[in-house]
C-alpha cells in the first residue's frame, strides 16, 4: 500500500487514531462500517490501551444518531444513585423525559466488569429486552468495553449473565499492538504530527535505529504506550533520551555463551543483552579515543550530549573522567 492509500486506513478523531493496515484492524473496519449505522448492542474487549474510547467515538459519529450526545460513563467510579443520575433514569430504573437536544444517542461504559452488583442490576432493568420496549427503557445506543475475561467474571459471581447477553450484540475484539507490529509506522506518523502540532513544535523525522526499537519494543501498554513515548520525543526533541527508557534498563556484562543455560534464557533476552552490551562498548571505546571528552564522544556517537550523560549514569561510569584524570 502506497503512502497516499494511508488515508483510506487512517481514521481521525479529535481524541485520539483507529485504523490499520493488519488483517485485523482491516476486519474490524469492515465489521464496524457495517454496524454502525444499527442500534445494536457493541462489545469492545481488549487490553488495556488498545483504543476502545476511540473505537466508541467512532462507531458513534458513524451512527444514526451522531448528531446526539455521546456519554462515556466511567464503571469504576459508579454507584447506583450516580448510575441512575447519568444515565437520566429515575429511581425504578425508568428513563426521565428529556429535550431533545439533550438527549443521549449513544452510552459508554467504560469497563463495564467494575460496575458493583447494584449498578448492575440498575442497568440490567433499565435495558430494553428482545421484546418490545418496556416503557421507559433507556433508549440510547449501548457501547460497552471491558479488558477482562467476562466469561470468568460470570463464573465467578461478579457479572451478571442476563446483563452479558444484553450488552453483547455484537463483540469486537481489538488486538494488542504487539500482534500489529505492521501498523506501528502509521501510529508513529500520526501521533508525531498530532503533538507536534499540539506544542508548537516542529515535527520531527526518526532515525532508521529508532524506528527500528520502536517496531522490537513489547508495548505492554499498547497505542497510549506509544502515543506517550511519541510525545515525549517532540516534547524532548531528542528521541534517544525519549526512548531510551524502553531498551536500556541498567547495563550488566554479559556470561560467556557457554555459560547460559538454554532453559529460562530466551533468544529474544540473548539478543536485547548482547545489544546492550555493544552499545556499553561502543560508549568506551568512544570515550578512550577522545580521551574522555564526552562532548566529543557525543558527536561520534550520533547522539546528543544529554542522551551520552543519561547513557553514562545507566552504565555507572558517570565519574570516570575524574578517575581518568585522578
Amino acid at each position: 500500500m502506497t503512502m497516499n492509500g494511508l488515508e483510506s486506513v487512517m481514521v481521525r478523531e479529535d481524541s485520539g487514531f483507529v485504523g490499520g493496515i493488519c488483517p485485523a484492524m482491516q476486519t474490524l473496519e469492515s465489521v464496524l462500517g457495517e454496524i454502525a449505522p444499527t442500534n445494536i448492542p457493541v462489545l469492545l474487549v481488549g487490553e488495556s490501551g488498545t483504543g476502545k474510547a476511540i473505537f466508541a467515538q467512532r462507531l458513534h459519529r458513524l451512527s444514526a444518531r451522531s448528531e446526539e450526545r455521546l456519554v462515556s460513563i466511567a464503571c469504576a467510579a459508579m454507584n447506583p444513585t450516580l448510575l441512575t443520575s447519568e444515565l437520566g433514569l429515575n429511581g425504578n430504573g425508568n428513563s426521565e423525559f428529556r429535550a431533545p437536544e439533550n438527549s443521549i444517542g449513544t452510552v459508554f461504559f467504560e469497563e463495564i466488569s467494575e460496575l458493583d452488583s447494584g449498578c448492575q442490576r440498575n442497568l440490567l432493568y433499565a435495558l430494553p429486552g428482545d421484546g418490545a420496549p418496556r416503557r421507559g427503557s433507556l433508549s440510547s445506543r449501548v457501547i460497552s468495553a471491558t479488558s477482562r475475561n467476562l466469561d470468568e467474571e460470570m463464573r465467578a459471581g461478579r457479572f451478571r449473565s442476563e446483563l452479558y447477553y444484553r450488552i453483547n450484540g455484537v463483540c469486537l475484539r481489538l488486538p494488542p499492538l504487539r500482534d500489529r507490529r505492521e501498523d506501528i509506522p502509521i501510529l508513529v506518523e500520526f501521533f508525531l504530527t498530532k503533538h507536534a502540532a499540539l506544542f508548537a513544535r516542529p515535527r520531527p523525522s526518526l532515525s532508521a535505529r529508532t524506528m527500528r526499537m520502536l517496531l522490537d519494543h513489547s508495548w505492554p501498554g499498547n497505542i497510549r504506550e506509544l502515543e506517550n513515548v511519541v510525545k515525549k520525543i517532540v516534547a524532548l526533541a531528542d528521541e534517544q533520551l525519549a526512548i531510551s527508557e524502553l531498551t536500556t534498563a541498567p547495563l550488566e556484562r554479559l556470561e560467556p555463551v557457554e555459560n547460559i543455560e538454554p532453559r529460562g534464557y530466551s533468544l529474544k533476552q540473548a539478543a536485547r543483552a548482547a545489544s546492550r552490551e555493544a552499545e556499553r562498548e561502543l560508549i568506551l571505546k568512544a570515550l578512550e579515543h577522545t580521551r574522555w571528552n564526552r562532548k566529543r564522544a557525543a558527536q561520534e556517537l550520533q547522539i546528543s550530549y544529554k542522551s551520552l550523560l543519561y547513557k553514562l549514569k545507566q552504565i555507572g561510569v558517570q565519574d570516570a573522567e575524574s578517575e581518568q584524570r585522578g
